[in-house]
C-alpha cells in the first residue's frame, strides 16, 4: 500500500535527482530511499527515474505521478499549517535559479531566510534558463529566479526585482582598455566571448548588434559566466556579462569595461512561481524575504 513517507521521498528525489542528496535531506540511508522508490515503482508498475550514465531524470510517468502528487502533499502542508504554531515554520521549500544569480544574488537570500526560519530545510537547484519554467510547471521547483527580459505569462507569477546592467570587458591590456570612445569598426577582428545561443541575454546580445549592422561576428561560446570571465581576464577576447559578475574584478584593476552601450537591453532578476501553487506559510516568508533583500541590494547599488 502506498504510504506518505514514500510520496515525500518521492518528491525529494524528484527535487534533487539524486538519492544520496535526498537521503541527506531527510535524513535517511541511502539503500532506505531507494528501497522505497522501488517499492512505489513496484505499486504503481511503472518506473519513475531513469539512469542516463551518471545522470537521474524522471521519466514521463514519474513527470505525471509528480504533478498529481505535489498536489496531495500541498494539501496536507496547508493542513498542518492551520494547525501548527507558523511562527516555527518547518518543512522543505526548493528553490531553482541559473549560474549567476545562484552567485551572486541568492547567497544573502538564503542566509537571512535559514536565520529566520532554521527547521526549514532549503534545496537549492542550479539549473539552465531553460529549464526553469519547466521546474515550475513539472514541481520540480517552489521558486524559481530568472535573468532576462519583463517575463509575461499566464500560469505564472512574476515579480521583477532588479534590473541588471549588461557591459563589454576586457582584460586592461587589450587594445581596446584604454579607448575613450568606439566605433563599430573597432569591434571587426574582435572575438567575444559570450553564453551559448538560447540563453536570454545571448539573443538580445545578438538582436542589439545586428540593429547596430554588424552581423558577422565571431564568438567563443560558453555554459559558464565565471569561464567567459576567467577568458577575459586572460585576455582571449570581450566579455559579455552583467556587472554583478565582475565587480570584484574590476576593484583589482584585472577588467575594465569598454565605453559601449549596449542598446534595448532591459534584464531584470525576477522571482517566480505557479499560479495555482498554494503558497504556503514557508513559500510566503521566502518570497517575501527575497522581495526585500534584493530591493535593498538595489537601493545600495542606487546610492553608490
Amino acid at each position: 500500500m502506498m504510504e506518505l513517507r514514500q510520496l515525500n521521498t518521492f518528491r525529494m528525489v524528484a527535487s534533487t535527482l539524486n538519492f544520496s542528496r535526498a537521503a541527506e535531506a531527510l535524513n535517511y540511508v541511502p539503500s532506505n530511499v531507494t528501497m522505497q522508490i522501488k517499492a512505489l515503482e513496484d505499486e504503481l508498475g511503472v518506473r519513475l527515474f531513469d539512469r542516463l550514465g551518471k545522470q537521474l531524470v524522471l521519466t514521463t510517468a514519474g513527470k505525471r505521478f509528480l504533478t498529481h502528487i505535489q498536489d496531495v502533499l500541498n494539501k496536507l502542508d496547508e493542513a498542518r499549517s492551520v494547525v501548527h504554531d507558523n511562527e516555527n515554520l518547518s518543512g522543505t521549500l526548493t528553490i531553482s535559479a541559473n549560474e549567476v544569480l545562484c552567485a551572486y544574488r541568492l547567497p544573502v537570500v538564503f542566509r537571512l531566510f535559514r536565520s529566520l526560519h532554521p527547521g526549514v530545510r532549503l534545496i537549492f537547484r542550479s539549473v539552465s534558463n531553460q529549464q526553469l519554467k519547466p521546474a515550475l510547471f513539472e514541481g520540480a521547483a517552489d521558486v524559481v529566479f530568472m535573468l532576462d527580459e519583463p517575463i509575461r505569462s499566464s500560469g505564472l507569477a512574476v515579480e521583477p526585482l532588479l534590473e541588471e546592467t549588461f557591459r563589454l570587458f576586457v582584460a586592461p591590456d587589450h587594445p581596446l582598455a584604454k579607448r575613450t570612445v568606439l566605433q563599430l569598426e573597432d569591434f571587426h577582428g574582435e572575438v567575444f566571448l559570450t553564453n551559448e545561443k538560447g540563453c536570454p541575454y545571448r539573443t538580445m546580445f545578438d538582436r542589439s548588434f545586428e540593429k547596430e549592422g554588424i552581423d558577422s561576428i565571431t564568438y567563443l561560446e560558453f555554459q559558464s559566466a565565471e569561464a567567459i570571465k576567467q577568458c577575459a581576464i586572460s585576455g582571449i577576447g570581450i566579455a559579455f556579462l552583467p556587472e554583478i559578475v565582475v565587480e570584484a574584478d574590476i576593484e583589482r584593476g584585472e577588467l575594465v569595461a569598454l565605453p559601449w552601450q549596449i542598446a534595448d537591453l532591459h534584464v531584470y532578476t525576477q522571482m517566480l512561481w505557479h499560479k495555482d501553487k498554494w503558497l504556503s506559510p514557508i513559500i510566503k516568508s521566502f518570497i517575501e524575504v527575497a522581495s526585500e533583500v534584493i530591493s535593498v541590494d538595489e537601493e545600495s547599488e542606487t546610492a553608490k
